[in-house]
């Protein structure tokens, strides 16, 4: 359990209030209005959300992964071994051989290096929302501790008419958190772009055919 898990309650009660509060309207012309256009999202339930987000099974999922390479290291140093063995299907498995090589273990585009970029990006993710959490605990931390907040409890009491004083106070603690939460989508956004070429599928890559050779004419068809 972090500091969010510790904060969830009360920081759900009290964005259970302000979202309520918002629900009405927030003032016009506030700056809160930028983030909820781009958002989509009031901010009880965009922290509801990011509240199912931690970084441990993404970790795990990463340890995953790099436990696959070591199987692909076997299988490469099988193939690395060579044939006792000479002629035609000898020169031809040696071909096949070396082309499946590449294909598992030779560089960024092979399956292994796949592996590698993925278990990466995995770990990534894990400081990613590990950072976003220790950053949204704090702000919560603070408008808990906020006159605004006492001003959203009490334009939220039973039989009490909520009047600009809550409506501007919630709008503020929106503003902080909806924020935080921005910043925070910035960041797996980049990452996503960081990662996305080197996440791409792997095709099998050929070695270059090497064309026939005939009295000193190099024939390309037939």
């Amino acid at each position: 359990m972090d500091a969010l898990d510790r904060l969830a309650e009360p920081g759900l009660d009290l964005l259970a209030r302000v979202d309520t509060l918002l629900a009405a309207g927030a003032p016009e012309g506030h700056r809160l209005w930028p983030l909820l256009r781009r958002m989509q999202v009031l901010p009880g339930a965009a922290v509801r959300e990011f509240l199912d987000l931690h970084p441990a099974p993404l970790t795990d999922a990463g340890h995953a992964v790099r436990r696959l390479v070591r199987g692909y290291d076997d299988t490469c140093a099988l193939l690395g071994d060579q044939v006792a063995w000479s002629g035609a299907a000898a020169s031809a498995y040696d071909e096949a051989r070396a082309t499946l090589l590449r294909h598992l273990d030779e560089g960024p585009e092979s399956l292994v290096g796949r592996l590698e970029s993925t278990a990466s990006y995995a770990d990534a993710l894990a400081g990613w929302v590990e950072g976003s959490r220790v950053a949204l605990a704090r702000v919560l931390a603070e408008v808990l501790g906020s006159s605004e907040a006492v001003a959203v409890h009490a334009a939220t009491r039973p039989g009490v008419h909520a009047g600009p004083a809550g409506a501007s106070a919630a709008a503020e603690i929106a503003t902080r958190i909806l924020g935080v939460l921005g910043v925070a989508y910035d960041g797996a956004e980049t990452l996503l772009r960081q990662w996305g070429p080197s996440l791409a599928e792997t095709v099998w890559r050929d070695r270059p055919a090497v064309a026939p050779h005939y009295g000193g004419t190099t024939r390309i068809g037939y």
